[in-house]
């Protein structure tokens, strides 16, 4: 097993906790005071991009080995001639091919495109606490950069203010906060999807959601995730809302109807319950059965209205994998996102997050191969997003390499919800007054963020760039967190310029298998992607013995 340094020497990082692949620890806390890449990128931005300390340091790569088969184990190929890619107005010249000139706008989607300015989305935000916490600083973030935000499973079904009569939501007062925060600074680009599983078809928050919005919300269908391979689960400490949650048709695990339950709560021995959903498809007993099922809510969603349509399946075995990428595409679905293991934002049992299901690489390179298939016949193949383990701008390259040309976005769940923890966190130290309300959880401004500034303007590098696009007036209605999604997001979006500029790429269309090589045979043999050296290696000979 690849052991990850918990330090960056260069950047100036340091992980609180034990590291993962994507460079996160593998436990994020929301209270956390630094500062990891993601952490610090939320302040700093793109400035995160380059080692510390310029004029008095040299600095070298200390990843120039790769072992085992890993997003780590691809490279990403740089080339010293051409441009691909151009836009209508950039020629070839060597003042028009700049970094800053590439363009990472991408699109999704079957019949009607949806915009993005940046080639990532977040993952499902749904019922677990701290994504209902830290929901404005994520969801004002996305709509300002312009990417989509997922309103996860379970949102009406837990809100103990939603009204459900005869089986259907009539009033979802969560849900709806959720909808038109997103919306308030919603400005074409990005997209609200609302996800539904089990329990949310069965209480009818589709239909709520296309009588309410209509178009403006996408609905997404989900088999399973990447962190587990049960339903979702949140854990309460309240023994009436665990009895509420059951009344509602959860799952509630221990039941707090028992008797000795109840008396082993009221004694202590009981702390907290966990509510659990169902599993899908558990009638069906083939590939067809399922395709009829699908086909079937796929129409009745069509018919009340909706008009985009997506997919979220997890790291089931092949032939799941085989069945979302056909139906979904047969379908002419908008988007199916792919979630690999390794990632993870809610309760996931632990043991099982680490020794459950396929491995994002792995999925992600079948995903591709099973595409292909579907292609070479002729058919459009759906849409795709790859998740599972990502928070750097490196990943979103080879992410969109791996799986080129189907892949449009990169899904990021806890990467993307650093920005929200550590933005709360400082808004609630400056501004006393709103600690509660933003979820803040300092008293005082730690070293990693005195040592910047002592107010939003000198902490936060987007500040001026958020206040030019919302204005003067809207900026005291920003939350923090918000500002720092942006940073982060900027720091993203330069570092994956920077990245297709030396893989002479100028626009993400143009982003290809070809600009990522396999560091080691292993990796080559599962992904398809050639060894590195072996990558225009007969160009190489050719031009020796010419």
């Amino acid at each position: 097993m690849t052991i990850w340094s918990k330090s960056n020497d260069v950047l100036g990082t340091v992980n609180r906790g034990n590291p993962a692949e994507s460079g996160l620890c593998t436990l994020c806390m929301a209270d956390c005071q630094g500062k990891c890449e993601t952490w610090l990128s939320s302040l700093l931005g793109r400035k995160m991009l380059y080692p510390r300390d310029f004029g008095m340091v040299t600095a070298g790569s200390s990843n120039t080995t790769s072992i085992g088969v890993s997003y780590n184990s691809l490279r990403i190929m740089g080339y010293n001639y051409g441009a691909y890619g151009l836009g209508q107005n950039i020629s070839n010249s060597s003042d028009d091919c700049i970094f800053p000139n590439v363009n990472i706008e991408t699109e999704f989607g079957s019949e009607e495109k949806t915009k993005s300015r940046i080639p990532i989305m977040t993952g499902a935000l749904g019922s677990t606490f701290i994504a209902a916490k830290y929901w404005d600083p994520l969801a004002i973030g996305a709509a300002l950069v312009g990417f989509p935000i997922v309103i996860g499973e379970n949102v009406a079904g837990i809100d103990k203010e939603a009204v459900i009569e005869n089986g259907r939501i009539k009033k979802a007062p969560e849900l709806d906060r959720r909808i038109n925060t997103y919306l308030r600074y919603f400005d074409g680009y990005g997209a609200i999807i609302v996800q539904v599983n089990v329990e949310d078809l069965r209480n009818g928050v589709a239909e709520y959601v296309i009588e309410k919005y209509g178009d403006k919300v996408i609905i997404e269908l989900k088999w399973g995730q990447g962190a587990k391979s049960i339903g979702g689960e949140i854990q309460v400490k309240d023994i009436e809302y665990a009895t509420f949650l059951k009344k509602r048709g959860y799952i509630v695990d221990p039941d707090p109807e028992k008797p000795e339950i109840v008396e082993g709560f009221k004694n202590g021995a009981v702390k907290s319950f966990a509510r659990h959903s169902r599993l899908g498809y558990t009638h069906l007993s083939s590939p067809e059965e399922v395709r009829e099922e699908f086909m079937k809510t796929v129409e009745y969603l069509r018919k009340i209205g909706y008009k985009k349509i997506t997919l979220k399946t997890g790291s089931y075995s092949m032939d799941s994998l085989a069945m979302a990428i056909k139906f979904a595409t047969e379908a002419k679905l908008d988007l199916l996102t792919i979630d690999g293991s390794g990632g993870g934002t809610g309760m996931s049992p632990w043991n099982m997050m680490q020794t459950w299901g396929v491995p994002s690489i792995l999925l992600h390179s079948k995903a591709y191969e099973y595409a292909s298939i579907l292609a070479n016949k002729g058919q459009k193949v759906v849409d795709m997003a790859f998740a599972g383990g990502f928070a750097r701008e490196d990943h979103i390259f080879k992410a969109l390499a791996l799986g080129a040309p189907f892949t449009k976005l990169v899904c990021m769940g806890r990467a993307l919800m650093i920005p929200a923890f550590v933005g709360s966190n400082i808004e609630g130290v400056l501004h006393p007054e709103r600690k509660g309300k933003v979820n803040g959880n300092w008293d005082s401004l730690p070293p990693t963020v005195s040592q910047l500034g002592l107010k939003a303007e000198e902490i936060f590098a987007g500040y001026y760039e958020v206040k030019k696009k919302v204005g003067e007036n809207e900026m005291k209605n920003i939350p923090y967190g918000a500002i720092a999604v942006w940073t982060l997001a900027d720091k993203l979006a330069a570092g994956l310029q920077q990245l297709m500029a030396g893989a002479r790429k100028f626009s993400l269309k143009a982003i290809s298998r070809e600009d990522i090589a396999s560091a080691n045979r292993e990796t080559e043999r599962e992904t398809g992607i050639p060894f590195i050296t072996d990558i225009r290696n007969d160009v190489a000979r050719d031009i020796l013995n010419s």
